[in-house]
């Protein structure tokens, strides 16, 4: 392409080849955080991910098949990704912690042509291979090969790197599915611009990241949340990430922030809690921790108050979606305010509407709407769920917002999970908020329950913190809510759990609370 002709809009452009032509060429992009520690080059990753194109040509696998990722977070994330994004094909990153009947359901829906497995979730994986009527290649990361499918490693070697394919920016560029916390995932389709979108205004406005930042997501890459925050916004300014194949615990993710010393840290409300009642004495920040940001449910207050009293550093709470892609509503640096999500992202639109699709005044309940360059194109295969969730240039998200006088949003809910009580809308993230503040409770979900007359009450299920003192703690939890939050909205029933159902990106599956 001469110098004069249209720009590619191919995402790899941005977020690869630039890099690798400049002074980042040599700078690790990714690091991994166990066993020799491998790191992968932002010239090495221009390089490798160049030959995922022989790899396809090879098998038959041509511009626009789908190629299924079920693949952990490590160095061959991010080659089959933006290889797949070079020459045109479509990667379908699933998440590595689903049952094998789910990995069906999506194999046979996304109908991929090539899947990607890392062989430690090859077993979950190899029965369903045989019977799957669209599967003509499969790959597997980190072992030799076998009859039927193929060494992943040995694949890329075989083949020459290539340029990178002239696309447009509104070209599909890849796939994620929803995390099902309201029932079965759906598949999320992206095109190219969607990623820059979300570099400009959350990464670079919000996050605020720089060229000699290094990033630690415990969120993983196969999350709309973790894709942007270890992919997307360091590989915009030539910054690098460290990468956990693993599970990412309360002793593990201290070790990282300890070993390697991240400038920023990205998790979930579940693991900062967790972090905070592991063993807050032993714990470990480094000293370079400047930035700590929270999705994929709304913080607790507590949580948030704690975690700095405990770090010296806030967390930016913030709300995103797999089909906006990442973070649309946040708190700032220097302007968070736990409790509440912020306020929109430069970029972002945002509206709070009622059930007729009015805007509702301050102090008021409504539907978040939002418009922005990051939206999902639709849903695969799901026209009714695409028209009732993309209206026009705005994307309904499902959550129930109140608006403060200072133009703040609080959290009050799925739009599925708010009831009434005495007519009156109860947000059952206030409740468990009010919960988790009571020095016995480490997390905590509440539920419409149905009492003897048929009305709607709420109903909690808490983890408790270890060591909690249960004697008299029902009543005590009744007590504290109503002083916290309003008479009517105490939980009437109390069930203590070991466990709270979650999605793997830790979003609470109230639904299956109900019951």
């Amino acid at each position: 392409m001469s110098e004069n002709g249209p720009k590619n809009g191919n995402a790899a452009v941005y977020f690869i080849d630039r890099h690798a032509a400049g002074p980042a060429r040599g700078k690790p992009a990714f690091i991994e955080a166990w066993g020799a520690g491998r790191t992968l080059s932002y010239g090495d990753l221009a390089v490798e991910s160049g030959r995922i194109a022989a790899l396809y040509a090879r098998h038959g696998i041509r511009r626009e098949d789908r190629a299924a990722m079920l693949v952990l977070d490590q160095i061959e994330f991010p080659i089959i990704f933006w290889g797949s994004l070079k020459c045109g094909v479509v990667p379908v990153a699933i998440n590595t912690l689903l049952a094998p009947a789910v990995y069906d359901s999506i194999l046979r829906d996304s109908r991929a042509r090539a899947l990607f497995v890392s062989q430690e979730l090859f077993p979950q994986v190899a029965p369903l291979i045989p019977e799957n009527p669209y599967l003509d290649a499969v790959f597997v990361i980190g072992g030799g090969a076998r009859e039927g499918w193929h060494d992943f490693a040995a694949e890329l070697a075989a083949g020459d790197s290539a340029a990178t394919l002239p696309v447009a920016p509104d070209e599909q560029a890849f796939w994620l599915y929803s995390s099902g916390s309201t029932g079965e995932p759906k598949g999320v389709r992206h095109v190219h611009g969607s990623l820059q979108a979300t570099a400009d205004t959350y990464g670079a406005q919000v996050l605020q990241i720089a060229e000699d930042d290094l990033v630690f997501s415990a969120a993983k890459l196969f999350f709309a949340y973790g894709l942007g925050n270890a992919m997307t916004f360091p590989m915009a300014v030539g910054a690098s990430t460290v990468l956990l194949n693993g599970r990412p615990t309360p002793d593990v993710a201290f070790d990282i922030l300890k070993k390697h010393e991240p400038t920023i840290f990205c998790a979930v409300p579940t693991l900062y809690a967790a972090m905070l009642a592991a063993n807050p004495e032993a714990a470990h920040f480094g000293a370079r921790l400047r930035r700590c940001i929270s999705a994929g449910e709304a913080l607790p207050e507590e949580v948030g108050k704690n975690w700095r009293a405990l770090s010296g550093t806030d967390i930016l709470d913030g709300v995103g979606s797999t089909e906006m892609l990442h973070i649309f509503l946040s708190n700032a640096p220097s302007d968070v305010v736990y409790g509440t999500s912020g306020t929109a992202v430069p970029g972002y639109d945002l509206r709070l509407v009622d059930e007729a699709g009015d805007e509702v005044g301050v102090g008021e309940i409504g539907e978040l709407l939002v418009r922005g360059d990051s939206a999902a194109a639709d849903y695969w295969n799901q026209r009714a769920k695409s028209r009732a969730t993309f209206e026009g240039a705005w994307t309904r998200t499902g959550d129930k917002y109140e608006r403060r006088e200072d133009g703040r949003l609080v959290y009050c809910g799925r739009t599925d999970d708010m009831f009434k009580v005495s007519g009156i809308w109860v947000s059952p993230f206030e409740v468990e908020q009010a919960l988790i503040a009571h020095p016995a409770v480490m997390e905590a979900a509440v539920v419409a329950a149905r009492d003897e007359d048929g009305l709607e009450k709420p109903k909690a299920f808490v983890v408790l913190l270890p060591d909690a003192e249960t004697n008299g703690l029902d009543d005590a939890l009744k007590e504290h809510v109503k002083t916290q939050v309003g008479m009517w909205k105490y939980p009437r029933w109390i069930e203590v759990v070991t466990d709270l159902p979650k999605t793997a990106t830790g979003k609470i599956q109230r639904f299956k609370l109900r019951g």
